[in-house]
């Protein structure tokens, strides 16, 4: 391809309506006069999703994944079949194709498979003949010709996937806000965009309830170096977030983030025997199952018995608890306790990595507003605490006022940048 490409990807409610079906092939076209190939991914139109899993449900108490694969793709495919008539009509030469049609190769773990491939030699064909392709994204096709699905938010991860398969300048990602925040604005109204993102920023946010991106799709953009950029469908605003390599020669702000997770849920099993391998006999059913697993805490023993917890997706509470219910009776444990009314509040920031007492200010906030913590987890970017669900609004305001995150960090002078001694590790 002689021209450069640009990857953009537009979320479900970029695309929910016919009118903004119509402002996004505006869009496209304004992008593409400027002498750029585009290939555009898709999402299925808001709501469409949810609306196709009830109806399965409402047939099947627990349907195949199979064949809920094959129904949610479609949602996916209506949109890309859209938003390519709405660019012929502008007399932009538009395939839509779908994930079979644009060779992605995925594994054959249904509703939540991961891409292995990507045969790009047919999209660099109709690139090259000057055609903008609009894929659906969110699915591919294993080694059987199953159609399979890459999970939540996977839009994203076919975008990047993409974006590196065929060696474009960057990956946009539209949806209905215009950057990555300090916190959601929709919580937190001070909240403050951010123009640039670390990857390992991002991971963390992402694997911690920020919605903006599947931490799939920065994981990809993480290994291959590819740059993505959030923005807002919805207005003509250029600007948005920058996600790309720390820059060594910059000073980190101590706190970039405060991320509320509400998919969360936490499982107790009471009076677990306290002996080898009882850990492994009730975690590896869950990963049998590809039910991922978050926080984990294990009481003190008292007379050979503990009480162990673990967090996960509030989604997978139901199929997590006929396992572990199962695995109380064999390990021979009194109890199994679900609690789906916790949040997960985490600080991200890499300038944590050269800053103490941050964990020390969270807990202090929390205690000055009587907010309980129930579990807590650490990493050299990130301090995670679960409290209850009915203090997170309370929670994120308060610390995003003790982190003064509404104000913008000041600029570093050049000759302070310079002076600044590199510690190697």
């Amino acid at each position: 391809m002689s021209k450069p490409l640009i990857v953009q990807k537009y979320g479900g409610t970029s695309v929910g309506t016919l009118e903004r079906i119509e402002h996004v092939a505006d869009r496209i076209v304004k992008t593409r006069k400027s002498g750029i190939d585009i290939l555009v991914v898709v999402s299925a139109m808001a709501g469409e999703t949810n609306k196709l899993l009830e109806m399965a449900r409402s047939l099947s108490q627990n349907p195949a994944r199979r064949e809920v694969d094959l129904l949610l793709s479609s949602g996916e495919r209506i949109s890309a079949a859209l938003l390519a008539l709405a660019l012929q009509t502008r007399g932009i030469p538009a395939l839509s194709m779908t994930g079979r049609q644009i060779g992605m190769q995925t594994d054959s773990t249904h509703t939540r498979a991961r891409i292995t491939n990507i045969d790009t030699q047919r999209a660099r064909k109709l690139l090259e003949e000057n055609h903008v392709l609009v894929v659906a994204g969110f699915q591919g096709i294993n080694a059987e010709g199953d159609v399979t699905t890459l999970g939540r938010g996977g839009s994203d991860t076919s975008a990047v996937a993409l974006a590196v398969a065929l060696g474009a300048r960057q990956c946009e990602i539209y949806t209905d806000v215009d950057g990555v925040y300090t916190a959601d604005p929709r919580m937190v109204p001070q909240a403050r965009r951010l123009d640039v993102v670390s990857y390992d920023e991002m991971l963390e946010m992402a694997s911690l309830g920020a919605k903006v991106l599947q931490i799939r799709c920065v994981e990809f953009a993480h290994k291959y170096k590819m740059p993505l950029i959030v923005k807002s469908s919805f207005t003509e605003e250029d600007k948005g977030t920058l996600i790309c390599e720390e820059d060594p020669k910059m000073e980190q702000p101590v706190v970039s983030g405060i991320m509320c997770d509400k998919n969360q849920a936490k499982i107790t099993l009471k009076e677990v025997p306290d002996q080898p391998g009882i850990a492994a006999n009730i975690f590896e059913p869950l990963a049998s199952a590809s039910i991922s697993v978050d926080m984990i805490i294990q009481n003190v023993s008292e007379q050979g018995h503990t009480d162990l917890s673990f967090t996960l997706a509030r989604e997978e509470l139901d199929e997590a608890m006929v396992i572990m219910n199962k695995v109380a009776k064999n390990i021979h444990a009194t109890q199994v306790i679900a609690d789906a009314k916790i949040v997960k509040i985490s600080i991200v920031g890499a300038g944590m990595r050269s800053h103490s007492g941050v964990a020390a200010k969270i807990f202090k906030t929390l205690s000055a507003n009587d907010i309980n913590i129930l579990m807590i987890s650490t990493s050299e970017i990130k301090v995670s605490c679960i409290v209850e669900q009915k203090h997170s609004r309370l929670a994120v305001n308060a610390l995003h006022d003790a982190f003064d995150m509404a104000s913008k960090p000041a600029k570093k002078s050049a000759k302070k940048k310079t002076a600044k001694k590199v510690r190697v590790v």
